[in-house]
């Protein structure tokens, strides 16, 4: 037996050995996060509670729930996968997704905030012409939520697999299923109150769980971050290399652009992600909206630089054939630091693994309730209430097709999660956050501070960027063409970069500013200065 399938196997024996314990851990949180969202279930009476929670949380609360949210499968399991497998490079994900939330502080918040109600087609609606412009953002919506809920479902299979030694693909898909199943109740049930409450405790799990393992692997070393990154240098075999920039996104021209590409969309892509933004809508008022985001920056930084102990922590500690053959992405490198942390052959090992393995777990599933609140929100009070219906229907009515929505995008989750089983999950977030930026971000955007946008200018913006993100994926080394691919097997790859952003995210700006010019339609001035003076003071949000 090789060292790495001695790796995999002792993680799954020990899991085998002590699935009781584990089974309980998982179960005690499957049960606590029910009971929450059976709970606030019962307070949600209108669309408000269903939608925005009745706008009842704090600038403090909804930070926590805003951080929650945010430090995904893809934060948690991804990123430390990478790091461990490719060092610096690894750690790109980290800066990408922390600074922009500079963008979303400084350009969407507060605006965001003041100018609509429930989902981003109310901002965007709110001047031009309704119909074409909420089944837009609705399609959009639900398309970037798909995306992201991939990451998660993959994230969950893995990890649920490693923990209980399911080897066969039928076993995983049954896990995904799982996942999506209780992803549905979540949000059928609770609505926002529920998915924030569940948001809040499952941030504090996180950071709690990062800080224990940050502080095992310091105290391994000494507390000398010198000898940690200078054995995750040694261990991985790459030596110095490891440390530098350029040996995932350095070889060659095009791994470069593909860095430049992953950047670019992480920046800008957290102002478009429709999850993020209807979390600004549970707060009473701009001022606790703009506090959110400065708690959610503080807890979401702290929490990336734990990424740094539990990356490099890993690289030092397992050797990388070891971490690669138990998932050739790299996403359990944190659950096996926490058994090698632990001790592979004791109990404490097992405990570790099944506790880290467990707050991952809660990791995924709070993050796939609110994205799939998001989505089913969008096509509920955008679609189905202003297009379907054309504004007649009822908040009963709206609030059901809601729930209804949920189980349809529950099942394509599934589905999808199952083929994306064995990618990693942080480049699977990151596709999500480039698709948001190149159909969401330009519109809002626009929407917001361009007086001359146009109801055209918003459909080629958001259609434009939306058809050319997921176009250029569709025919990437992400769909084919690698062994790490979607379809490892075949091969119709000819967009070389495995990040659309550095073309989609232009050509969705661009695409807006020539919808609006080329159009003979003449803009409501008076709409759009009622929503500047809205944007801006908060006169007349609900």
């Amino acid at each position: 037996m090789s060292p790495a399938q001695h790796t995999t196997w002792l993680a799954a024996g020990e899991a085998s050995e002590h699935r009781p314990l584990i089974i309980t851990l998982f179960a005690i949180f499957v049960a606590a996060t029910l009971v929450i969202t059976v709970w606030a279930g019962r307070q949600t009476k209108d669309a408000a509670d269903f939608y925005a929670g009745g706008r009842q949380f704090t600038g403090f609360q909804n930070g926590l729930a805003v951080s929650g949210d945010y430090m995904s499968a893809a934060s948690f399991l991804g990123i430390a996968g990478a790091i461990a497998l490719f060092g610096y490079d690894g750690f790109l994900y980290s800066i990408g997704f922390l600074v922009a939330w500079l963008v979303a502080l400084l350009l969407v918040a507060e605006p965001l905030r003041n100018s609509g109600r429930y989902t981003m087609g109310d901002v965007l609606a709110y001047r031009m012409r309704q119909r074409p412009v909420r089944t837009a953002a609705g399609t959009s919506t639900i398309v970037v939520s798909i995306f992201y809920l991939l990451a998660q479902m993959a994230g969950a299979g893995v990890l649920v697999s490693l923990l209980l030694g399911i080897t066969s693909d039928g076993g995983k898909i049954g896990i995904v299923a799982l996942v999506g199943v209780l992803m549905i109740v979540y949000v059928t049930i609770g609505g926002m109150k529920g998915t924030t409450w569940v948001q809040m405790v499952k941030a504090v799990l996180l950071i709690a769980g990062a800080l224990l393992l940050t502080f095992l692997v310091l105290l391994k070393f000494d507390f000398n971050v010198s000898d940690l990154l200078g054995s995750a240098a040694d261990n991985s075999g790459k030596g110095a290399a490891f440390l530098e920039p350029g040996l995932k996104y350095g070889a060659t021209g095009t791994t470069k652009l593909d860095f430049i590409s992953l950047g670019i969309a992480l920046v800008l892509g957290t102002a478009g992600l429709p999850h993020i933004l209807i979390r600004f809508y549970t707060v009473p008022t701009a001022k606790a909206a703009r506090k959110s985001v400065i708690w959610a920056i503080g807890l979401i930084g702290s929490f990336y630089l734990m990424t740094l102990a539990l990356g490099f922590g890993a690289a030092a500690l397992i050797k990388p054939d070891e971490i690669v053959a138990s998932n050739k992405a790299g996403n359990t490198a944190a659950p096996l630091l926490a058994l090698h942390l632990g001790g592979v052959d004791s109990n404490w090992g097992a405990i570790l693994l099944a506790t880290i393995s467990a707050v991952a777990f809660a990791t995924i599933l709070a993050v796939v309730a609110g994205l799939t609140l998001a989505s089913s929100s969008s096509f509920a009070h955008d679609i189905y209430a202003n297009v379907i219906k054309k504004g007649q229907a009822d908040e009963k009515q709206e609030i059901n097709a809601a729930r209804w929505a949920t189980v349809g995008i529950g099942a394509v989750s599934i589905l999808l999660g199952a083929l994306a089983r064995d990618l990693n999950v942080a480049g699977l977030v990151a596709l999500a956050f480039a698709v948001a930026a190149s159909a969401n971000l330009p519109t809002i955007l626009y929407s917001l501070f361009w007086k001359r946008f146009t109801t055209s200018g918003a459909l080629w913006s958001i259609y434009g960027g939306l058809v050319t993100a997921v176009g250029l994926v569709l025919f990437s080394p992400v769909v084919s063409g690698k062994p790490t691919s979607m379809f490892p097997d075949a091969d119709f790859h000819w967009f070389p970069l495995e990040n659309p952003g550095i073309i989609s995210i232009p050509v969705g700006f661009l695409l807006g500013i020539l919808g609006t010019l080329l159009s003979k339609e003449e803009p409501d001035r008076g709409k759009y200065a009622e929503l500047e003076v809205r944007s801006l003071t908060g006169t007349g949000a609900h």
